[in-house]
């Protein structure tokens, strides 16, 4: 029983003198940062950028159909009699509470057309973060670009950047554009 102890007790030992010897592995990344680095990001703006495009030329259309029965109206709403007037008043307000609900829908389309072409580029960079973290042994890797961060020591935190850039194939002297319309992720 005594050996059974003592040998538990060695067993404990060096697990705790292994765990003492590998301290904790602090990173920090802006992931915002590698977000503007990312050629797919591009390639995702440009096609969030064409859907915008189509709904927005969609509400021009319809503004013109609006305007001409408008003007239609106001030239010949003196020689139209009242069920005539009655009728294009209704027509015109119909038509521009469609404008007003095609607006509203396009906007929240585009909001998750959004999420569809980002989420891939997002997910990219969370794969190869976290296999940067794995693979080199991180204990932890801090996103500081959403400012949840409030303090960070720059000599004990390894900034892992590089190396999700090299993960991702990005070349090591590609910086991030600084003034750029970015898309929030």
């Amino acid at each position: 029983m005594k050996q059974i102890i003592l040998t538990l007790a060695l067993v404990a030992g060096v697990t705790l003198s292994a765990t003492a010897q590998q301290p904790f592995k602090f990173g920090h990344i802006n992931s915002q940062e590698l977000f503007l680095l990312m050629p797919e990001r591009d390639s995702a703006l440009v096609k969030l950028e064409n859907y915008r495009k189509e709904l927005t030329e969609q509400i021009e259309t319809l503004q013109v159909e609006f305007n001409k029965k408008l003007t239609d109206y106001q030239n010949k709403q003196s020689t139209w009699t009242a069920a005539t007037l009655e009728t294009k008043q209704k027509e015109l307000q119909q038509l521009s509470q469609n404008i007003e609900e095609y607006q509203r829908n396009a906007q929240e389309e585009l909001a998750q057309m959004q999420q569809i072409v980002i989420r891939p580029v997002t997910e990219k960079a969370n794969a190869a973060i976290s296999k940067v973290g794995k693979d080199n042994e991180f204990t932890y890797i801090f996103d500081v670009s959403m400012g949840v961060v409030p303090y960070f020591n720059l000599e004990q935190s390894i900034d892992v950047l590089p190396l999700v850039k090299t993960e991702l194939n990005i070349p090591a002297d590609k910086v991030a554009p600084t003034t750029s319309t970015t898309t929030s992720r």
